[in-house]
């Protein structure tokens, strides 16, 4: 333990230095920045600063303080439009809309951002705790997690999403179902056959994250304000009050620390990622509030819970790139070919070779996250008055910056028209009270949970057995069918009480 303080100390002691300080600075502002940005979340930030950094010949901790800097202000960001416009930075800003939304329409979009951005530096503080005293015996624990368990693990999370439409799960599951088949259009990697396409060479590559999640809920949002008689009605309401008070964050507080221990834990699987994290924190705080809660309508529980599960979830998948050399996301994938520019590879023994490095990065993540607090608390004001903006501005504007993020995916007006007809099919779907977000998490971790079957198979040719066979695998699926169970039955009971 000793030795792991030392090493820490001196991580603070790189962390610290002016040119590292000023990084995690302009790395935090520009990663909120891009993460409210819909559509380009923390692969395409990190992706954009990794050559800049190679360029400005930085040192290799320098750079990775930068990009780490980069992804954690992204995961902070994200919440902003979830919160604002009802349109998700990201896939692990997804859950946040579902009631950061609904308090911006009651007035209390300050109480939203200003306890989000707690929770989310509570989150990856935790997480940040986590990498220092468990990394290493985390990684060994990864290592358990064959294709049969993450896709054991995927199948959980879908069990999860019945629980996010109270009493209409089956609308849950049809969004669900709606994602999953979007997700397997395009180019079978395994085959090389062409699915679902029409022969239609636009959709070869598959549909874009950025087509669904701006058509699904931008669009769709645009809609429904249209179908407002003037160009105020409805506007959405401002109090007087921008930050939570004591009350309300006690009313988180253990919210918040359990998701983000939860959200930590999924990080350190490789591929899991914050999307997973935040859909089952939400769902677990959703049934552990049970009646007195009033998730989906402005909790604030539910604003806290995947905020604080997906920055630990991001801070989480530091530790499988650092320990392994396998990257815990997206975002980690691309700062492991950040780490080969300079020669670098990560591993177990990278703590040893290159502990500067190691430990420095470390430290500079505990700099970073109270630097993002500071940078985003006093901010929540100027994003709250973005709501005093009429819906004649306001609807132009969003329409604008949404084409304009489809349209840099591949330069073509093909996925224009993509995203406008996903906007249409959600806005009648939204009015018959079916929830995009399991339609989301369907699209986004289904490929995952494709690709983790057909390995699982692969291994066994063909045998189904293998999906069971690890005490992980059957606790997972034990859990997953008390999820899809247990909830109907317990409304039968309570159904059947009222009535006697």
């Amino acid at each position: 333990m000793m030795d792991t303080l030392n090493y820490l100390l001196a991580g603070f002691a790189v962390a610290l230095t002016p040119t590292n300080l000023l990084m995690a600075a302009m790395g935090g502002l520009i990663g909120t920045i891009v993460g409210m940005l819909p559509g380009l979340g923390p692969i395409n930030g990190v992706a954009i600063l990794m050559p800049l950094a190679f360029a400005l010949k930085l040192p290799p901790e320098t750079a990775l303080i930068l990009l780490a800097a980069v992804y954690m202000g992204c995961e902070f960001g994200g919440r902003i439009s979830s919160i604002l416009l009802n349109v998700p930075g990201d896939a692990g800003a997804i859950m946040t809309a579902m009631d950061g939304y609904p308090m911006a329409r009651q007035g209390r979009a300050g109480i939203a951002l200003s306890i989000s951005a707690w929770s989310s530096f509570i989150g990856s503080l935790i997480a940040t705790i986590g990498i220092v005293l468990f990394a290493p015996l985390l990684a060994r624990w990864a290592l358990a997690f064959g294709p049969a368990e993450y896709f054991a693990l995927m199948c959980f999370a879908f069990a999860c999403i019945t629980g996010l439409m109270g009493d209409a799960p089956m609308k849950a599951v049809l969004a669900a179902v709606l994602g999953l088949s979007l997700s397997t259009i395009g180019l079978d990697s395994n085959s090389g056959v062409y699915r679902f396409t029409g022969d239609d060479v636009h959709l070869s590559d598959g549909i874009q994250f950025i087509v669904v999640v701006i058509g699904v809920f931008s669009v769709s949002e645009i809609l429904l304000m249209l179908e407002q008689h003037h160009s105020n009605a409805g506007a959405i309401r401002i109090t007087g009050r921008t930050l939570f008070n004591l009350q309300e964050m006690a009313h988180t507080w253990w919210t918040t620390v359990r998701s983000s221990i939860v959200g930590f834990i999924v990080g350190v699987l490789p591929g899991a990622g914050a999307t997973i994290a935040s859909a089952m924190t939400y769902t677990m705080e959703k049934r552990i509030a049970g009646k007195s809660g009033d998730f989906g309508n402005g909790d604030i529980r539910g604003v806290a819970a995947p905020e604080a599960a997906n920055n630990a979830s991001a801070a989480g998948s530091f530790v499988p790139m650092l320990t392994l050399g396998v990257p815990g996301s997206g975002t980690t994938a691309v700062m492991v070919g950040a780490l080969s520019l300079y020669n670098i590879t990560p591993g177990p023994a990278l703590f040893t070779q290159n502990p500067t490095l190691v430990w420095g990065l470390i430290a500079s993540m505990f700099v970073a996250n109270a630097m993002l607090l500071v940078i985003n608390i006093p901010l929540v004001g100027v994003f709250a008055r973005l709501l005093r903006t009429p819906n004649w501005v306001l609807v132009p504007a969003i329409l604008s910056i949404s084409a304009v993020g489809v349209y840099s995916v591949h330069a073509t007006t093909f996925d224009l028209v993509l995203m406008a007809v996903f906007g249409v099919v959600a806005f009648l779907l939204r009015k018959q009270g079916v929830p995009m977000a399991p339609l989301i998490l369907g699209f986004v971790l289904g490929d995952l949970m494709e690709q983790n079957l057909r390995r699982a198979l692969s291994i066994t040719n063909g045998e189904l057995g293998i999906l069971v066979e690890s005490p992980i695998s059957k606790g997972l699926w034990a859990v997953a069918i008390a999820m899809v169970i247990v909830p109907p039955l317990l409304r039968l009971l309570a159904s059947r009480r009222k009535a006697a």
